[in-house]
């Protein structure tokens, strides 16, 4: 049986009053989540702040990102090496600001992934569809490209070590949410895609949905069969609307 996780991803947001606020308010509510893992990932001038509070805890902590790179001359990046000794459990990768606002290639993508299992990091796998590509059609084409670039560099097996976030990127931070037969159809495929080379990795593999999950929503979007937790955006920066939704496969 899998473990739901409900990760926040905090974005570019946050100051240290507004995040020691915040997890105040997430450690006091924690007694009330019973069946969730939970996690945050903070901007990264800010994870040491978060491990203090953190400590001792049930809730694991993590970047949004981390370099390709294991060290060197690679101005403003930051290495797996980096986030494992503040003792980050994740990282993300491949989230679609990377992806489209950045220019971050599958294959670069893919070399992340590499880079975050390396130093003992899950990877956080982010892949999803454009508007534009849902309208042509091509979803399943579209995430099964990102998802190949993983798979080619680092074998199916390393999903065994990993976490998929599916996150259709017109449902990210525009108050639309795919429904959740939607979002089910596309989590399904994924499950069935990995199944196909090896349906234990698929079978225990975590698929998030990330797209304007919210309190309200949460506990529908979990019930369906292949969605295992959320990774959530601007809900997380609010204690009692992310644990809210951390309550929410409880549920389900």
């Amino acid at each position: 049986m899998r473990r739901p996780l409900v990760a926040g991803n905090w974005k570019m947001n946050g100051s240290t009053a507004s995040i020691a606020t915040l997890l105040d308010g997430i450690r006091s509510g924690l007694g009330a989540v019973k069946t969730a893992d939970v996690a945050v990932c903070p901007p990264f001038v800010y994870i040491a702040q978060v491990a203090d509070a953190l400590r001792g805890a049930q809730v694991a902590w993590g970047g949004q990102d981390v370099s390709d790179q294991d060290s060197g001359a690679h101005t403003g990046e930051v290495a797996g090496a980096m986030l494992t000794d503040l003792g980050c459990k994740y990282a993300i990768v491949g989230h679609s600001e990377r992806r489209s606002v950045y220019g971050e290639s599958d294959e670069f993508t893919a070399r992340k992934f590499a880079a975050a299992r390396r130093h003992g990091l899950v990877p956080i796998l982010c892949v999803g569809e454009s508007l534009e590509e849902r309208e042509q059609g091509i979803t399943e084409s579209v995430v099964a490209r990102q998802l190949d670039a993983v798979i080619a560099l680092e074998g199916v097996d390393a999903l065994a070590d990993a976490v998929v976030a599916y996150e259709p990127v017109w449902a990210i931070g525009t108050g639309r949410t795919a429904t959740p037969d939607q979002a089910q159809d596309v989590h399904a495929f994924i499950r069935g895609k990995i199944a196909a080379q090896n349906g234990t990795i698929a079978g225990n593999l975590q698929i998030l949905y990330g797209g304007s999950v919210k309190a309200n929503n949460a506990a529908e979007l979990f019930a369906m069969a292949d969605i295992d937790g959320g990774l959530i955006g601007g809900a997380s920066l609010d204690a009692d609307e992310f644990l809210a939704i951390c309550r929410a496969p409880d549920q389900s």
